[in-house]
């Protein structure tokens, strides 16, 4: 298992358990495991992001490799431009939807895919040296690049959004600018909240983690649709023209359901977690559509989809990958492909979702060790007994996250009162240990 990477790349706090250091021993890391590569490089708008961008570049030079330099980018953008430049690897510095003072670096190789836990653990081996090449390689600022993922994004649909108004949350993130771009260049009305270059405020009572803002804006704009995007936008919450909004599950279930009907989903079946509501999972199997669940994390989502050779994968978060133009998250693209349906069809979000879900209850829990918890019997010996009372109508999910130090806890239920006591009862017990 790998001591850095978690389930989503390196992730903490700059200049506690991520700092330069360890940013400059990742870049000199791939320049070990291949000969002067060449490595494209983005970054959100974190105020610490130049620092560890230009540690990781130190360490790509330093062995000889070439670092390229694109700004602020999504984490799709880096995908894309590894691949369409033909880079050896991408790096993306961005701690995606955590707060401003936490940093990470997420790495993707040639093919535009994050590194497998496999590759993680193996580039880890080489943290421990440092190579320095004869002949120094080079750093290189290109910024232009942005313009190649702005016209990809604009050629994956065909469909103009005239007379639509949009309603934008860019979580003063990477796709502060790219997204207004996008939707102005597709002539829709765009109203845009929290679309600043301002790294202070990443993800700051704004983006996919608060988007009952967006709510208020969309019905005060009348806007048609909102769409709530995370620092690094490879996460996307929409909210309807009547202010409801509208996760990752369910983006999913009008997408797959949309796909089907144009013959384009394969093997007619779509990618979802262990934390994907189990009333999309019946609404799908009524359009005979098979819903396949994987650990939570996209990099396992893409990886089913990769083995089983499918088209439409995502998570409850908004990470959505839609393989036809993507090899990861793209917020963007889902919100593109979103008001695509709704322009094709003449019909709004909530008229295209027709699922009654089963109530969840989810809570994440700040924790100082989260491996002492999870493995906490008395713990262990409650999430069974309460499994065994709401067998088989309910689920619980007891985990700890992958990027924070955080327990989080999911209960489903029919029982939405019942649910609320469950967690309660969940959350007193971990907050005891």
């Amino acid at each position: 298992m790998a001591n850095y990477f978690g389930t989503d790349g390196v992730r903490g706090e700059y200049g506690k358990n991520l700092t330069t250091d360890l940013a400059f021993s990742i870049g000199n890391a791939l320049s070990q495991i291949k000969t002067k590569p060449k490595v494209l490089i983005g970054h959100d708008t974190r105020v610490s992001a130049d620092a560890l961008k230009l540690a990781v570049s130190m360490g790509i030079v330093q062995g000889g490799g070439t670092a390229i330099d694109v700004g602020i980018i999504p984490t799709a953008g880096v995908s894309y431009l590894t691949q369409t430049e033909k880079c050896d690897f991408g790096v993306v510095i961005t701690a995606s939807h955590n707060p401003a003072t936490y940093n990470g670096i997420k790495v993707f190789g040639a093919d535009g895919k994050k590194l497998s836990d496999t590759d993680e653990e193996f580039l880890e081996e080489f943290f421990k040296n440092t190579y320095t090449c004869q002949k120094c390689g080079k750093f290189v600022k290109k910024d232009s690049l942005k313009n190649k993922y702005i016209s990809h994004l604009l050629n994956c649909t065909k469909q103009s959004f005239q007379n639509m108004k949009i309603c934008i949350d860019a979580s003063n993130g990477a796709s502060f600018s790219i997204a207004p771009k996008v939707f102005k260049a597709k002539k829709a009305q765009v109203e845009c909240f929290s679309c600043k270059n301002n790294g202070l405020k990443i993800n700051f009572n704004c983006g996919s983690l608060n988007p009952k803002i967006l709510a208020n804006k969309v019905l005060d704009c009348h806007a048609d649709v909102g769409f709530a995007f995370d620092g690094d936008a490879d996460r996307v919450i929409a909210v309807s023209k009547s202010g409801k909004i509208f996760d990752g599950d369910q983006l999913i279930y009008i997408l797959a359901c949309h796909m089907k009907e144009k013959g384009t989903l394969y093997a007619n079946s779509v990618v979802g977690t262990s934390h994907t509501n189990s009333g999309i999972m019946v609404a799908l199997n009524k359009h005979k559509i098979n819903l396949i669940r994987t650990d939570i994390g996209d990099k396992y989502v893409i990886e089913a989809m990769e083995k089983m050779n499918l088209v439409l994968g995502g998570e409850q978060s908004g990470h959505i990958i839609i393989k036809e133009n993507s090899k990861t998250g793209d917020g963007i693209l889902t919100a593109l492909k979103i008001c695509e349906i709704i322009k094709e069809t003449g019909k709004s979000l909530d008229e295209l979702f027709d699922v009654k879900l089963i109530p969840q209850q989810n809570i994440n829990i700040e924790v100082r060790d989260k491996i002492k918890v999870i493995n906490n019997e008395k713990l262990k010996d409650l999430i069974s007994d309460i499994s065994n009372k709401i067998a088989p109508a309910g689920r619980i999910m007891v985990r700890a996250s992958g990027t924070e130090e955080k327990i989080r806890v999911m209960v489903e239920y029919t029982d939405d009162n019942k649910a609320k006591e469950y967690l309660t009862e969940i959350k007193n017990q971990i907050e005891s240990i």
